[in-house]
């Protein structure tokens, strides 16, 4: 059976890196910086506690 490799130090930079692209697609408008906000908090939060 093959082993699995845990790529834990890349793969939450690349989801940040994809949140922050779907992040600067959102409409400049109230809702969609609200909701653009929320986003980037929640989808960046593992970079700061993997330190």
């Amino acid at each position: 059976m093959k082993e699995r490799q845990y790529d834990l130090e890349e793969r939450p930079l690349e989801y940040a890196a994809t949140i922050i692209r779907l992040v600067e697609r959102l409409s400049n408008t109230r809702v969609g910086n609200h909701v653009a906000g929320q986003l980037l908090r929640s989808g960046t939060s593992s970079l700061n506690v993997a330190s």
